[in-house]
């Protein structure tokens, strides 16, 4: 080959490069959490790398943190300042009413990420059609670990929370603090250290993983739990529909196909990962952690029972059962424990 044809290859192949980068579409992230927490160094790189594998290069991701607080979310993405984020349906208390579903307290021990499997099976078989995400393309939903209380004093009974004052988030954690007479405060986790640590609260609902990630070991070193935990967090991957759109048909096949049930699975991966460091530090700082009493539980079954009937009889309509889609997700739970973890799969950073 002689010099003047190699300058022609080579112009060629630079061309080619230079189209391909061009034609790359950006799915601009935004996040919250902090650096450390696994959405940012589980959920999003390995998204980020499947989505890259699915689409040959053509689609990737960039993630932005602090673009504004947890419950501004869902607006900024539909507003088009982010392409896409994660929310909890909690901090938008009577916009989403279904996705309290996964919510309720099972008193059984399971993974997030086995219920998060079973939550994305029963979102697309049943709770979907409630349209409670409209606006927004649902990427996958997913659920934090056992919620459960924790206390700058140690509590052993129900009894002894009676008037304290609770972080609660939303959803059915606020409704089983009115219920057990606890004055809950509505505060987003990144705000339990300073509330607390000002004792403006005397104790915090939240996930294990909250004990590190959001150094509420230091402040309330003291765990009342339960099985299962008092409750679970409902949270949805959602995605601006106009950017969708400019995603071609062959790359949003590409896509939808490692989102869905995968991307719920790695999202409860990453909150069972996020527990077993919590309470790990936790257990390094001498934390106590009390089971609450079976006369105690039992309270919280009536309870609980209680708030199921409400909100099956407040959300049910035409189609829609809300009584049989609980049931299809309890009965998902021992299928999806059944199938091969995600954990082969992840990438971190």
């Amino acid at each position: 080959m002689n010099k003047a044809t190699g300058l022609i290859l080579s112009a060629l192949a630079a061309a080619t490069l230079s189209s391909t980068a061009l034609a790359q579409t950006t799915i601009n992230v935004s996040s919250w959490g902090g650096p450390n927490h696994g959405i940012n160094t589980i959920v999003w790189p390995t998204w980020k790398a499947w989505i890259e594998e699915a689409t040959e290069g053509r689609v990737t991701l960039q993630v932005t943190e602090d673009l504004g607080p947890p419950a501004a979310q869902m607006a900024l993405v539909a507003d088009g300042v982010a392409d896409a984020s994660w929310i909890f349906h909690g901090h938008m208390p009577g916009r989403f009413e279904l996705t309290k579903l996964p919510e309720f307290p099972t008193f059984e021990s399971f993974s997030s990420e086995v219920a998060s499997s079973a939550y994305w099976e029963t979102f697309k078989t049943h709770l979907a059609q409630g349209n409670e995400h409209r606006g927004l393309e649902v990427m996958a939903v997913g659920v934090h670990g056992p919620g459960q209380i924790y206390t700058a004093e140690k509590v052993e009974t129900f009894d002894e929370l009676e008037g304290k004052r609770l972080r609660t988030g939303g959803g059915v954690m606020s409704d089983l603090a009115d219920a057990m007479g606890v004055t809950g405060v509505a505060l987003p986790p990144t705000g339990v250290y300073e509330a607390a640590s000002q004792g403006v609260i005397d104790g915090a609902m939240l996930t294990l993983e909250g004990l590190r990630s959001f150094r509420v070991a230091e402040v309330l070193p003291n765990t009342l739990q339960v099985d299962g935990g008092f409750y679970r967090g409902s949270f949805a991957i959602i995605m601006n529909p106009m950017v969708w759109d400019r995603v071609s048909a062959e790359d949003r096949e590409a896509i939808e196909a490692v989102s869905g049930e995968s991307l719920s699975r790695l999202f409860g991966y990453m909150m069972d990962v996020s527990d077993r460091r919590g309470v790990e530090f936790a257990e390094e700082l001498g934390n106590t952690f009390t089971e609450a009493s079976e006369e105690d539980i039992a309270m919280l079954r009536e309870v609980s029972d209680e708030l199921i009937d409400q909100w099956a009889d407040k959300v049910s309509s035409g189609d829609l059962d809300a009584r049989e889609a609980l049931a299809f997700f309890r009965d998902r739970l021992s299928e999806a424990a059944d199938a091969e973890s995600i954990e082969s799969r992840v990438v971190q950073e």
